[in-house]
């Protein structure tokens, strides 16, 4: 299904998650159900694989252009991640906006406080696991890593998830469906229910739990 189309501009979205949390799910089955939402392609300096394609799923730049465009200003927000340069340009932002379509910005906490503080309107939102079990479970049966590379992965997670304090919006992905249903309505309809503050309240005990156990 898709939502109806709006002549207004789009607000833009930001969604960052701890590993392990189902973002990249939930963010792809929002975009395959609405037809006015969209994700931003981002440049990178990564190497393109095989099954990758310039201009869908990155755009593939050297270092020195990503530079450039650094130094012109063309990023609402960039990161060094492994070596490899990645961003998100205004020019993408106002491809997507000016359609009426809602952005949608998959990146980490670092990259969506950059857009803050550019664009002071733009809508944070942060996906919590349901428990620390969960969050390890949900690390291990990736079964893409080993238990060092797991552990390691598990204290990010806590690191990152204590960042959340300073989102607009959280929600808790503990059953899939729900948290989709939660995604949607803060995306298209009625944010108000899963303010920070609201939610901070409505799930006190999880949110103490999560950022007391971030590594010192």
């Amino acid at each position: 299904m898709g939502s109806k189309q709006s002549s207004q501009r789009g607000n833009v979205f930001v969604i960052a998650a701890a590993s392990g949390t189902g973002k990249t799910s939930l963010v792809s089955a929002l975009l395959s159900e609405h037809a006015d939402a969209a994700v931003s392609i981002s440049h990178t300096t990564r190497a393109k694989r095989a099954n990758e394609t310039d201009g869908e799923n990155y755009f593939f730049v050297d270092r020195s252009e990503f530079l450039t465009l650094v130094d012109q200003g063309q990023f609402i927000e960039h990161a060094e991640v492994f070596g490899n340069l990645y961003g998100t340009t205004v020019q993408e932002m106002e491809r997507i906006t000016t359609a009426g379509q809602q952005m949608i910005l998959e990146i980490d906490w670092q990259g969506a406080l950059q857009v803050k503080e550019k664009m002071p309107e733009a809508h944070l939102v942060f996906i919590l696991p349901p428990s620390l079990n969960t969050l390890r479970e949900r690390l291990i049966h990736r079964g893409q890593d080993d238990a060092e590379t797991v552990a390691r992965r598990h204290a990010g997670a806590l690191t990152e998830i204590a960042q959340c304090i300073h989102f607009d919006y959280l929600l808790i992905n503990d059953d899939f469906n729900e948290a989709l249903a939660d995604l949607k309505m803060i995306v298209f309809d009625n944010p108000a229910d899963y303010t920070l503050a609201r939610q901070s309240e409505r799930h006190k005990t999880l949110i103490d739990q999560l950022t007391a156990s971030m590594p010192q």
